[in-house]
């Protein structure tokens, strides 16, 4: 059925090139998904996963900060087509996910078709030939874990040949990108000044720096997301031991407690992965029934009455956990002045308990400006709203102490599919296409009209936020399979969306979104 293959073209001419019928991009949970799925449900193995970074995982490749893991049970946190009935805990650690990825493409036998250390630099879509031009840049061994400012740097100051080694033209048939979001680190504030008086370690949260000790210093931590949320509580104790832990806060966010397993942390990490490993069908069943909880969630979202009621309903419940476990001087502050399901919440339990401790503080003073050992915060404040006179949250100007800066700020999700350059036919840029239509989309959250043959893996609008998004992945696995094989069997040259088609989808999804 499956008559294509991986080959050589032109010999070692001039137009000489390597053709893939299916590439790849990124060797995170969604690009592993399509290559086992590729494997497994079209029995195709002519592909390659081509990955900028130097090991198997994505995100959780990269994401080395203390108490990195998953804040959902990992029993719902993995493929429905792998499961893992013993994992060591019911939230592993971010070593434990990656070790569970790389397990699976060792169980499907496609390690050998992925290959590191490589960027996609961008992809071009030929007409006559009715295929892709994909420019690959191999890299010196580790560059790809560096975010993309750090390699410019590196560039700047040694040359290109300091983080790639040589430029590489291919071909491909079908592109599938499983870029992900959560990639480029953001980077520092530009209207903060002094970033270059400072003296002391400063690192992304995404990118920890190991060779910074925090032994007795005293540590400005910037932003409150997920990230931040796990590895502050961890700062002031063993092996860390920081001296004071200073966290900078723009907005709250709304925080849930976290997930506990039946009979307690204790007994399921003792228990559970004899049980679940010998008792057939169970992992499935405690699986079905995280899923169905988290689909209960699923009424925060919605502009009825009864979405209304239950929002209320929740966050009435939040505000009450936050208020019995943080000091009350931080009530006011981590009161969220917008409805829950607005942005991510953040499942956690050790972040509330930790703003006990007085090693610790919490702050929605503005970072203003950097000295050598210190920060200047205010005047003013970022929440609640400075003209909102009732407020006891402080607005007066400090300088603090600062011998480590942490920036927990996000990522660079600005642009969809960033840093990939996606070119389609006549020439139109994919990121450009999506912005002139009012920002990112795609039909089904995986292809846009005027780009055949490539599909997007976690596309926009395909995860809310209330659901794992392995789940979301799998079924934009498994919708594009049904197109790839149609190409990869002969019976289409080529799958594209009707452009009037896509727009009235997005158009669809934001009507009901407002």
């Amino acid at each position: 059925m499956h008559h294509e293959t991986i080959r050589k073209v032109n010999g070692y001419g001039k137009d000489g090139y390597t053709y893939y019928p299916v590439i790849i991009v990124g060797a995170g949970e969604s690009g592993i998904a399509m290559g086992c799925r590729l494997k497994s449900e079209l029995k195709f193995d002519q592909f390659r996963i081509f990955d900028r970074q130097a090991g198997i995982g994505g995100t959780w490749w990269i994401n080395r900060y203390p108490g990195v893991a998953c804040d959902i049970p990992a029993i719902f946190y993995s493929f429905s087509f792998a499961p893992n009935p013993r994992w060591t805990s019911f939230h592993p650690s971010g070593p434990e996910i990656v070790e569970y990825l790389q397990g699976v493409c060792s169980d499907f036998e496609i390690t050998d078709k992925i290959q590191c250390n490589t960027d996609i630099e961008g992809c071009r879509w030929l007409q006559n030939e009715k295929m892709w031009e994909v420019t690959l840049k191999h890299m010196v061994a580790g560059t790809g874990d560096l975010a993309s400012k750090e390699r410019q740097k590196l560039i700047e100051e040694k040359g290109e040949s300091a983080v790639y080694s040589r430029t590489e033209i291919v071909r491909a048939k079908i592109i599938a990108s499983a870029v992900g979001g959560l990639v480029e680190p953001r980077g520092w504030p530009e209207n903060i000044p002094g970033r270059e008086d400072f003296k002391g370690g400063m690192f992304h949260s995404a990118r920890w720096d190991e060779s910074v000790s925090m032994q007795g210093k005293d540590v400005v931590v910037v932003g409150t997301g997920c990230s931040a949320a796990q590895f502050v509580p961890r700062l002031i104790n063993k092996p860390y031991n920081a001296k004071s832990v200073t966290q900078l806060m723009r907005s709250p966010p709304w925080l849930v407690p976290r997930v506990q397993p039946p009979f307690g942390e204790k007994n399921w990490n003792e228990w559970a992965p004899a049980i679940l490993s010998n008792v057939p069908g169970l992992n499935k069943l405690l699986r079905t029934l995280v899923f169905l909880g988290s689909e209960r969630d699923w009424q925060l979202f919605g502009g009825e009455d009864y979405n209304a009621k239950f929002r209320a309903r929740v966050e009435d419940e939040l505000l009450r956990h936050m208020r019995r476990t943080v000091p009350e001087k931080y009530h006011e502050i981590l009161t969220p002045d917008y409805g829950v399901g607005c942005k991510r919440r953040i499942f956690d339990a050790a972040w509330f308990p930790g703003l006990n401790d007085p090693r610790v503080e919490l702050t929605t003073l503005p970072l203003t400006s950097v000295q050598e050992r210190s920060v200047t915060l205010g005047p003013g404040r970022t929440y609640p709203d400075p003209k909102k006179t009732d407020s006891k949250a402080p607005t007066d100007e400090r300088r603090i102490p600062a011998d480590v800066i942490i920036l927990a700020n996000g990522f660079d999700t600005s642009k969809w599919l960033h840093p990939l350059k996606v070119i389609g036919q006549e020439g139109k840029d994919l990121v450009t296409t999506m912005e002139e239509r009012g920002g990112a989309q795609a039909y089904q959250a995986t292809a846009m009209d005027g780009f055949p043959n490539f599909f997007i893996i976690f596309g926009p609008n395909s995860a809310t936020g209330h659901s794992s998004v392995i789940l979301a992945s799998e079924n934009m696995v498994n919708y594009s399979l049904k197109f790839m094989k149609l190409i990869l069997s002969g019976d289409a040259e080529t799958v594209d969306v009707k452009q009037e088609e896509e727009i009235k989808y997005t158009r669809d999804i934001q009507e009901k979104c407002e």
